[in-house]
């Protein structure tokens, strides 16, 4: 059988050392005789999993001690409403950044719960010569009092990304649900950092939350006591049964990534993904981008083709091809390669030569 290499956005592809792990482990996990899923989450062999995750997680993000590092359900979405549910109370305020699709449902949740005289929202998408390039704007020139400013540094859908940290007077809250771990961050420079794992970290059902001691003081609003983040804390994210395949294959991609060099080595190789990939859309007049340069996703590379009449064609050849999931999301159209950190180099190279060949045939 052929390679298929899939460019799925999310759930998206795993590492094929970790998979190949899993299904070795699966009925017969660390010697215990049954799966990983099979056994409580409350044993002594599942918590030395879970400390094993979390210390790998902060060695490869450099997480400074007065972080606490979370293993919680409800994807990103689901904490949308954790982060207002837990910081909000007392009629507190929130200033929602929007350079995209997630971004703005990030915003529309909030609206839900806060109601919206307590959020104020600043768009900082602009339109320059036809590109999109996001401008942020100058926070500190803000004369209100909020209790975070919440923003989306890499937008799945858009392909846009953002690279510069935040200038801000505010806890910065950032969705890092397509990007983490796929370059190295200053985590000091955040309040709290979520991401649904099932980019760049493992399977859906999971989400990372790593948040500051300092936040936890904040007032909150009635919640669910499954996203409290204080009693997550308190009892080491097992309140509640956790999603527990889920945390173990996060748990290996962690354990992979250090055996391959860590997030430097991850940033090196993202950036020459992301270099190839581009550089063939710009160099053919057959395909063309409609993000700005500096703000174009190092993990989601969306595109057109100039002449859209040819997207059937082009996606039906592409799995043809072994090249899979490339059609871009349904508000935006076009094409779009999802290269997280599991997508090889190989197959990024792939996709350009047939991306090269089908221009020349069909141009």
């Amino acid at each position: 059988m052929s390679a298929i290499f899939n460019f799925c956005a999310g759930p998206a592809m795993l590492p094929q050392a970790v998979m190949q792990k899993a299904q070795q482990e699966l009925l017969n996990w660390n010697d215990q005789g049954v799966s990983v899923m099979e056994i409580s989450h409350r044993s002594k062999e599942f918590i030395a999993l879970t400390e094993e995750a979390e210390s790998n997680l902060r060695q490869l993000m450099e997480i400074p001690d007065n972080y606490h590092v979370l293993f919680m359900h409800g994807g990103g979405r689901g904490q949308f409403s954790a982060v207002v549910n837990n910081f909000l109370g007392d009629n507190g305020k929130a200033l929602y950044l929007v350079d995209g699709s997630w971004s703005q449902a990030a915003v529309e949740e909030a609206e839900k719960l806060a109601g919206k005289d307590n959020i104020d929202r600043i768009n900082i998408v602009e339109s320059i010569a036809g590109k999109r390039q996001v401008v942020i704007p100058e926070l500190t020139q803000i004369d209100k009092d909020y209790r975070y400013v919440h923003y989306c540094p890499n937008e799945t859908v858009d392909g846009i990304e953002i690279f510069d940290n935040l200038n801000s007077p505010w806890p910065v809250i950032a969705d890092m649900s397509s990007n983490i771990l796929s370059r190295q961050i200053d985590v000091s420079q955040f309040g709290l950092i979520y991401a649904g794992a099932q980019k760049n970290i493992g399977p859906s059902g999971l989400s990372i939350v790593i948040v500051r001691d300092d936040l936890l003081a904040l007032p909150c609003l009635p919640q669910s006591s499954i996203m409290d983040y204080r009693l997550a804390v308190k009892n080491d994210s097992m309140y509640n049964t956790p999603p527990t395949f889920a945390w173990y294959l996060a748990a290996e991609v962690f354990s992979w990534l250090k055996s391959v060099g860590g997030v430097a080595e991850m940033e090196q190789r993202n950036i020459e993904k992301a270099k190839r990939l581009y550089a063939c859309i710009d160099e053919l007049d057959f395909y063309v981008s409609g993000v700005a340069a500096q703000n174009r996703s190092r993990m989601n590379v969306t595109f057109q083709l100039t002449n859209s009449e040819l997207d059937g064609k082009f996606l039906a050849e592409a799995q043809a091809a072994g090249l899979v999931a490339l059609k871009g999301h349904r508000m935006v159209g076009g094409m779009r390669a999802s290269i997280y950190n599991a997508m090889p180099l190989e197959g990024v190279d792939a996709l350009v030569t047939f991306m090269t060949e089908f221009a020349a045939k069909n141009a």
